[in-house]
């Protein structure tokens, strides 16, 4: 078949452009929730928020909604792995969220993924239990998800049941925070976010702990609000989103918890389903961001 190309326009209008920029890429590591509050779902749409093209490593599925979890399906470790390749290899990654690793297998593919590219920016949410309670990770994994991942990652944004879990005895007050953050700095970890938003009181408290850093403390208002479902996974990937965007851990903190805050509040008035709703994450979504490409042909 022969085109006809009009006279007064040039073969080349039709010529892909030469591209000198790409997207602010952010990869997600974590299970699927079928009610979209957490999980994949919520991560996706705060890249997207924040202005970041989002990629998925789908390691379970889950049966979920507003009122729990209902089953898990787990992804077998050979497919998260394909999944891990396709994505790193074609499009590449400039930040990593990591959320449910349900089994020891899962979590070993994980870090192999981190070592072999080298992947850079690795937020880990050790997603353990539901905002439901119900329980998202088997016993075996905590002891291999610390040993594993830990030394591999940026920060690790546990809550208060999670860090209570990693170290093996309750926290009730916001006093322990800062000696529980100083554990599981010892555990391995570079920097460690403990969100104390678990806690009762007018004042949600969390505390950025890095080593050789001063640790800061992140104090605001809590929101009455039932709709809480995903807070975990969306502070999370709102922190590797600013990550990929460039800036560095402290102020990616500082404006993930910005960011959530509001996403809390525009969705406190809403209904979804009969029990915790989802944030409202696309409050005010912002386009996706340009990169500059390095002189390269590398998957950087």
């Amino acid at each position: 078949m022969r085109l006809n190309w009009p006279d007064n326009l040039p073969m080349s209008t039709y010529a892909f452009p030469i591209p000198h920029h790409r997207y602010a890429r952010v990869l997600s590591i974590a299970g699927s929730d079928s009610g979209g509050g957490a999980g994949i779902q919520a991560d996706l749409k705060t890249f997207s928020a924040l202005g970041c093209y989002g990629m998925t490593a789908i390691t379970a599925l889950t049966a979920q909604n507003t009122m729990g979890v209902r089953g898990i399906h787990a992804v077998p470790p050979e497919f998260l792995k394909a999944q891990l390749q396709a994505v790193i290899e074609d499009i590449g990654v400039d930040a990593v969220k990591i959320g449910m690793l349900h089994s020891p297998e899962i979590v070993k593919v994980v870090a192999w993924a981190i070592r072999h590219y080298q992947l850079q920016n690795v937020v880990l949410d050790p997603v353990m239990v539901a905002t439901s309670g119900d329980r998202l990770i088997e016993q075996e994994t905590v002891q291999v998800l610390q040993q594993e991942l830990f030394p591999l990652v940026s920060v690790i944004t546990p809550n208060l049941d999670e860090a209570a879990l990693l170290l093996g005895r309750p926290l009730e007050n916001a006093d322990q925070l800062e000696q529980a953050a100083t554990d599981l700095l010892a555990m391995g970890a570079h920097a460690v976010l403990l969100k104390g938003g678990h806690l009762q009181g007018q004042a949600v408290v969390d505390v950025l702990a890095e080593a050789g850093q001063p640790w800061l403390h992140l104090r605001s208002e809590r929101i009455a609000s039932k709709n809480v479902h995903g807070t975990g996974c969306t502070l999370s990937s709102a922190i590797a989103a600013y990550l990929a965007l460039g800036l560095p851990l402290r102020q990616a903190v500082q404006q993930a918890r910005v960011y959530i805050l509001a996403a809390i509040s525009a969705g406190a008035a809403v209904e979804t389903g009969s029990g915790h709703g989802p944030l409202n994450h696309g409050f005010a979504p912002v386009p996706l961001h340009f990169i500059t490409k390095p002189p390269s042909t590398t998957k950087t």
